[in-house]
């Protein structure tokens, strides 16, 4: 690849990151596009429920229409509602734990991959003119990954299995496979696609945990940057929203976000923890999709925090997210 070329993916992050940056307040921007709907694709970053329960700390455990996740925040804002695939005309079909292509999922479970995902909704709809679908990835294949670089000690029974070099080419491919997946949305008539990269784990209270900011922050990088190179050519019909540089700013200044905890999770490791491999992180570690109010650590405020679990973001960070997610895609269309 020509360093020509990379330096235009470069500038074309960058000048995307800085239209999603200039509307850094709470008021949203008027958009000319009126959707008729949303459609979703992701992992537990954009789950509703497929299971349940959502990956944040659900603060009304069953009740649909709550919005504490990013994706139905930026529906709400155009006065859409969006629900799980579950439901009779739900059209989220996110699923925690999923993968891109790739199987088992993170928890060595059975949760589709994305391209399942995809595949499930062109077999019983199609897109409308004013659709738009949103898709996210790579949590989970980054989790997976990094997990089986770790000492054999530490993450059981993965641990050990490949190098840091491996994981880093395995993470990029996931990056292209997601570009793949956004272009057969483009191709099969989706007019409107909001992609969103993964933000730097290095920032989360996993890295801290098992000692690992730099891999977990070269590993965001490159599957932002595979996706990127993968979908340069689709702007007439795809919008990347930059996570990475919106959670860069909730993590390092949280209070210019009414935020007070960008290091910790909210939810307790006791009565919040998942005696399984939960979000792929290992037995016994806090699993948000069994959060609660009732499971806070406690004396603290979760409406404070950046993080629900050690990886996933609290419903205060999902709002102001899908908020800011709102304004690129109003700025754009």
């Amino acid at each position: 690849m020509t360093n020509a070329w990379l330096r235009r993916v470069v500038m074309v992050a960058a000048a995307l990151s800085a239209s999603l940056l200039a509307g850094c307040g709470s008021s949203t921007i008027e958009s000319a596009l009126k959707p008729s709907r949303f459609i979703s694709f992701g992992d537990a970053f954009s789950d509703l429920g497929q299971g349940g329960t959502r990956y944040t700390v659900d603060d009304a455990p069953f009740n649909a229409a709550t919005v504490n996740i990013w994706t139905q925040k930026l529906a709400s804002t155009y006065g859409k509602t969006l629900t799980v695939a579950l439901d009779a005309s739900g059209v989220s079909y996110a699923t925690g734990n999923a993968r891109i292509t790739q199987t088992p999922d993170a928890a060595a479970g059975a949760a589709p991959t994305i391209q399942a995902q995809i595949t499930t909704f062109l077999g019983v709809s199609a897109f409308g003119a004013n659709d738009v679908a949103l898709i996210n990835g790579g949590y989970s294949d980054i989790i997976v990954n990094v997990m089986r670089v770790l000492d054999p000690a530490v993450s059981v029974p993965f641990g050990g299995t490949i190098t840091q070099g491996q994981a880093l080419a395995n993470i990029s491919q996931a990056g292209t496979d997601l570009g793949t997946q956004v272009r057969r949305l483009v191709n099969n008539g989706a007019k409107y696609v909001v992609v969103a990269g993964v933000y730097d784990l290095s920032k989360s209270p996993w890295a801290t945990a098992i000692s690992q900011t730099s891999l977990l922050s070269q590993a965001s990088a490159n599957f932002n940057q595979a996706l990127l190179i993968s979908i340069a050519d689709l702007g007439a019909n795809v919008l990347y929203v930059d996570t990475a540089a919106y959670f860069n700013l909730l993590t390092t200044n949280p209070s210019s976000y009414s935020l007070t905890n960008a290091t910790a999770a909210a939810c307790d490791a006791t009565t919040a923890a998942d005696a399984g491999n939960g979000i792929g992180t290992g037995n016994g570690k806090i699993n948000s999709a069994l959060c609660t109010t009732a499971t806070i650590t406690a004396g603290q405020d979760y409406t404070k925090y950046v993080f629900a679990d050690q990886v996933y973001p609290t419903p205060a960070s999902h709002t102001l997210w899908g908020t800011q997610a709102k304004n690129s895609l109003a700025s754009r269309w």
